[in-house]
């Protein structure tokens, strides 16, 4: 099994960084080469799955604080409204109205 690091394919720049010309529907030397590019794209796959969670943890209190204010909000609304559909304790009955 060829190392990437002895692939024409292969780079590295002045970062230290791997650049990885390899492309797997063209120019792919081994079959051992299409197992390292799935494990190259599921790493960043992960990474970037990683990022998005930490993204929405950093959300997570102000979208409590939101939740929390909607709902006083509709409490309010429905505390509002509730004498619109709130019957009578005591309704009064038909013989009481009629003389």
């Amino acid at each position: 099994m060829i190392q990437c690091t002895e692939c024409e394919y292969f780079q590295q720049d002045a970062q230290g960084r791997r650049i990885f010309r390899c492309d797997p529907f063209q120019n792919i030397k081994e079959p051992e080469c299409l197992m390292k590019w799935q494990l190259l794209r599921l790493d960043l796959l992960v990474s970037h799955s990683q990022a998005t969670l930490a993204g929405q943890q950093k959300m997570a209190p102000i979208q409590d604080k939101l939740f929390k204010y909607v709902k006083r909000e509709l409490d309010d609304i429905d505390e509002s409204d509730r004498w619109k559909i709130e019957e009578d304790d005591d309704p009064e009955s038909p013989s009481d109205i009629l003389p």
